[in-house]
């Protein structure tokens, strides 16, 4: 099962927009890259944040967000789960 939210978060410039999530914990590749790629590319701008659950899927999303032009902002390990927050101006 995918979850997506969404959260706000304030540009530097002071303005607010909301974040995306991906859940694509328990996925195997390709399917947490191809996840991600579907939701990068129907956003212009902001900031997705992906779920995984393994090294593999962590440089391959954060690989395929940089092939798109987003950044990796923050990687964060959380237990044996990765949180990748995605970003784009």
């Amino acid at each position: 099962m995918v979850a997506r939210m969404q959260r706000a978060f304030l540009y530097p410039n002071g303005r607010y927009a909301m974040s995306e999530q991906v859940d694509a914990r328990g996925l195997s590749c390709p399917q947490p890259v191809l996840l991600t790629m579907e939701k990068l590319r129907s956003l212009n701008q902001g900031e997705l944040v992906v779920l995984v659950d393994t090294d593999t899927s962590r440089e391959n999303v954060s690989r395929a967000a940089a092939s798109l032009g987003w950044q990796v902002k923050t990687v964060q390990s959380e237990g044996e789960e990765y949180r990748i927050t995605l970003a784009k101006d």
